[in-house]
Formats: structure tokens, sequence, C-alpha cells
């Protein structure tokens, strides 16, 4: 009987401009000896990723390429892409297969997106072997580690990039900053200290033009979903939280705590707080909160030195109709076990982590934002 090996995949992630596709056609160039095939999404319509790829003619004749336009593989064309990645395991002239992910696509729904395709069809010719996310160093530092440092000046960044550029760093096993010639020395150890404060796991590797060892991609650490999923900051803090234990110091200085209560936020009063009265020592802090006025919507808080969004991300199971919501009871006992008297399951449940802040000081800031 013939068993068909399971054949790695490589995702290449990234915010728009950080170098992925120069990090892309130096591993192509690098000659590994597998045969690769290509997977390039880009949003518009037209490819320019793939255009610039197909101007290297190693890259022509080495690699098998599939262009994925008009949508991201971590929503719109999630069900086309893994289609597509099937297809290619079964290809005797494919050893691996490197995606290109589109620039504002957040790796962690790929690699949910990813892992439920498989486990819904109960077998699959690949496995998820790396998430690698690309960091342009110099904007990182230019662009957001100054904006930590000072309290005051215009934000330089649309605070949904920041976000996009966080969750990219904090859901992967490698980061490759990019650019690198373009900071100096102390610079660059402190972008990566600064990194570390939401990212502990990960291998970091200085990039200069894309060129990165190979084997570093190809043979180093393996992604693994869970450990991904739980080594950030914000999940080791609740984590802790949910264990009652004491705030935890890491080696670079760094403290993390959980926000909870169930009472509602005063939508104008919280605004105010993160707007003009945000403690500049808090690095990043991200949660599921809600609003008075508003009891359907669960909205999701992200913040990243002087940046934040509240989005709507779903509803409250409070929210629903009777007959949904004794089918969701069925399905989710736990939700019924911790069933608020007054507010169901609606609980503002936040994370921040950060260096030398005042606790208990923010603690009563946040409380004061309560409507309830």
């Amino acid at each position: 009987m013939n068993i068909q090996k399971r054949k790695p995949v490589t995702m290449i992630t990234g915010y728009l401009g950080s170098g992925k596709t120069t990090v892309l056609n130096e591993l192509l160039k690098s000659k590994t000896g597998q045969k690769l095939a290509i997977i390039v999404n880009d949003l518009g319509s037209i490819n320019i990723d793939a255009s610039v790829i197909n101007q290297n003619s190693v890259v022509q004749a080495e690699a098998k390429m599939i262009e994925m336009t008009n949508g991201c593989i971590c929503c719109t064309l999630q069900e086309a892409f893994m289609e597509q990645i099937e297809k290619l395991s079964s290809d005797d002239k494919v050893d691996s297969i490197i995606v290109e992910a589109s620039g504002v696509s957040n790796p962690a729904a790929i690699a949910y997106g990813f892992l439920n395709y498989q486990k819904m069809r109960g077998s699959s010719g690949v496995y998820l072997d790396s998430i690698v996310t690309v960091a342009d160093a110099d904007r990182l530092y230019n662009e957001f580690i100054e904006d930590l440092r000072e309290a005051e000046g215009d934000r330089s960044e649309d605070p949904d990039i920041i976000n996009l550029v966080m969750d990219q760093i904090e859901f992967c096993n490698i980061v490759l900053l990019s650019k690198c010639d373009l900071l100096e020395r102390d610079q660059i150890d402190e972008l990566k200290q600064i990194i570390r404060t939401f990212q502990n796991e990960a291998e970091i590797y200085e990039t200069v033009n894309g060129v990165i060892d190979p084997s570093k991609i190809f043979s180093g650490t393996k992604f693994d979903y869970d450990k991904v999923l739980h080594s950030s900051a914000l999940e080791r803090a609740l984590e802790r939280e949910a264990k009652m234990e004491e705030v935890y110091e890491d080696d670079y200085g760094i403290t993390s705590f959980v926000f909870k209560d169930p009472r509602p936020f005063d939508y104008d009063k919280f605004l105010d707080l993160v707007s003009n009265d945000f403690p500049e020592e808090l690095i990043r802090g991200k949660g599921y909160m809600w609003f008075k006025g508003d009891d359907v919507h669960v909205q999701l808080f992200e913040q990243a030195g002087r940046n934040s969004t509240i989005t709507e991300v779903s509803n409250w199971v409070a929210s629903m109709p009777e007959d949904e919501k004794q089918k969701i009871f069925e399905m989710y006992p736990d939700i019924k076990a911790e069933w608020h008297e007054v507010y169901g399951d609606r609980l503002n449940q936040l994370v921040f982590i950060g260096r030398n802040y005042d606790k208990d000081a923010f603690l009563a800031k946040l409380k004061s934002c309560l409507a309830a």
C-alpha cells in the first residue's frame, strides 16, 4: 500500500510593506533541494506580489505558483484556499508549500480555519509546519516604540494597523525583523525587548534584504497551535487569573493583570479614559467588554501603546431568544454554569500588560467608568 506522506505548509504573514515578498524570493533562490509550490494571496484584483515573484527565473523554473485575488484567505477565500492546498498535497512535483498571506491577514484566523478544515474532513495531505511573521523593524521602532516613550504628540499610525501588526507578531512561531540595516544595534535590541513583552516563545531573527538561512524556516521551530495560542502575555495573564495567582513579573520587568467585572461600562467615560488619561506605561491591552445602552453586542477592546480600538464582534447569549439560548446551553454547559443572575454571560474581561505602572490607580480609573 502506498501511503502518501503529509506535506508541510509554511505561512508567511506580515503587514503591507514589511518585506514578505522579498523574504519569499530569497527563500526560493536559496535552492533548498525541495520542490516548492507557492500560493500568493493579495486583496487587489491584480496580484502585484505574484508578478514580482514571476520576474525571478529561478522561481519560474522550480516552483509551482497559484494566485488568489479579491479576498483574504483568513475569511472570504478560506475554503478555496484549503481546496488549493489539498490539490497540491497530491501533486508528485511538490514537496512542500509556501503561502504568502495578504498583509491584512490575521494568522490566528488562518491557522484556526486551516485546522478546523482538517478536523471537519477527518484527514488531510498537509500540515501547518510554520507561521513566519515578517515585521518591518524600522517602521515598528519609529512609529510604535517612540509612541510608547512619549506621552504627548500625534499618533503616527492608525490604531487598527498597530493592533493588526501586534496580532501578527503574537500569533506565530518565527518572527523575522526586516530592514534591520536601517536601525542601530541598541535600537534593534530595544525593539526585541518590546516584542518579548507580548511574544516570549517565537524565534526572532534579524534580516537585511530578506536574506535568511532557509534551515531556520524549514528545519527550525515547528508550529504548535495550542502553544502559540496560549503563549502571549495576554493569554498567560488570563490563565494566572483563573488560577488566582499573583501578578507575575518576567525577565524584562513586564507585569500583567486582568480586570473582570460584569457591570457595563459607560461608553463616554471609557472612551475619555483611553483617549486622554491612559497610562503610557501600559504597553498592551486586549479583551471583551460591553456598554450600558447596548446589552446585545460583545465589543473587542485592543490597545497597543497609545493606540486603541473598540470593535463589535458578536452577540451576548443573554440577548438571544430563549429557544436559541437553551440550544447554546446544551452545547456549551460551561456558559450556563457561569451565568450571572443579573447580567447573564455579559462580562468585561480585559487584560493589560506593561512596565512600572500604578495598578491600583488604573483600576480605580477603570471602575469609575462603570455605569452601574
